[in-house]
């Protein structure tokens, strides 16, 4: 935990506390913003999970009140864009590039409707109320997460009174075969075996820790071809850092606490990565990432001179590039988190 110094508004006199990454003041007699629930001072998704350390002391039910409804949310927090960020006409037109943003968006509101299902055992099993309060918080984000995904598919012209079962539509192969089989793995480990650390694992590394990066790439993708969507990926990447960096914490201190438990999170790691092992995801990403290969050639004028990550031109990547970058991202954010848990020796590397 790092030593931040705030300056609180009232008085304008600087204090010094233990925070986990700092503060920003809100100009207001309010408790400052935490900086890493600021929109324009939060850090990206990857850097921020990597290299921010964050506990659920830390990120109570007050934390959340004050940083995220009064930081990350503020004037987004129906759409989960601000003003400024207008859905472009070209994304209401028929093509691939349309085709690609809602089978994106379609499935990851499934799957973050199915996550804030599977929170309501966490919140019930929580053996404390640092955790009870966290894990509260955590589905309110899934379940927001879920909503501002699904209403911008109305955005790109999807009639709202047929959206639900649309959505059902779209995506009922990728969960029959992707989120069905993840969803009964979580609720074994956190409701029929009640293991609150072992759901934790599940959670923090084997489903967010997996599904992270691609949504880091989501923002980038999309920055200058739909800029709502692009600011709705940028909130929900604020939140995971929080979802990712809070779970490690629990995970690292129970180790301490209790290493006898360390054969369990191994057998729930192996476990989890059989998992990832079999179930058929790389097909949708790919055909995802072919469509919107299509559609960026389409609008090319748009993305001129725009860099996805440094040193690389968006318009010269390829689907099978881009698909490789979020496995790299993954990789590489998970040694960092599992070193800092304690359990880098737990799974023998790919």
């Amino acid at each position: 935990m790092s030593i931040a110094t705030t300056t609180t508004a009232a008085t304008g006199a600087a204090s010094t506390e233990p925070i986990g990454t700092g503060t920003i003041s809100t100009g207001t007699t309010e408790a400052p913003i935490p900086v890493e629930t600021g929109w324009e001072t939060a850090p990206g998704l990857l850097d921020g999970a990597k290299t921010l350390t964050l506990t659920a002391e830390q990120c109570n039910l007050a934390y959340w009140l004050r940083g995220v409804a009064q930081g990350t949310l503020l004037g987004r927090a129906e759409t989960g864009y601000d003003a400024t960020a207008l859905t472009p006409d070209h994304m209401r037109e028929p093509g691939p590039l349309r085709d690609a943003l809602i089978l994106e968006l379609g499935f990851r509101s499934v799957a973050e409707e199915k996550a804030t299902r599977i929170l309501a055992h966490y919140v019930a099993n929580a053996p404390g109320i640092p955790e009870l309060e966290f894990y509260a918080t955590q589905l309110i984000d899934e379940a927001r997460h879920s909503r501002v995904f699904r209403q911008h598919l109305v955005d790109l012209g999807i009639p709202q009174d047929r959206l639900l079962p649309y959505i059902d539509e779209i995506s009922a192969e990728y969960t029959a075969q992707v989120l069905d089989p993840v969803e009964r793995f979580a609720l074994k480990v956190a409701r029929d075996d009640a293991d609150f650390p072992g759901a934790v694992a599940v959670f923090a590394i084997i489903i967010e820790g997996v599904l992270a990066p691609a949504a880091e790439l989501s923002e980038r993708k999309w920055d200058r071809l739909d800029p709502a969507a692009s600011q709705i990926a940028r909130g929900a990447a604020i939140d995971e850092i929080r979802h990712l960096t809070v779970g490690s914490s629990i995970i690292r201190e129970h180790l301490l606490a209790h290493p006898e438990y360390r054969p369990r999170l191994a057998e729930i790691l192996r476990a989890g990565r059989a998992l990832w092992d079999e179930i058929p995801d790389r097909p949708f990403v790919m055909h995802r990432e072919e469509l919107f290969q299509q559609g960026m050639a389409e609008h090319r004028q748009l993305l001129a001179g725009y860099e996805v990550w440094p040193g690389q031109s968006i318009l010269e990547t390829t689907p099978q590039q881009r698909y490789d970058i979020a496995e790299q991202w993954t990789d590489e954010m998970a040694a960092v988190r599992m070193a800092y848990m304690g359990i880098e020796d737990e799974l023998e590397p790919r």
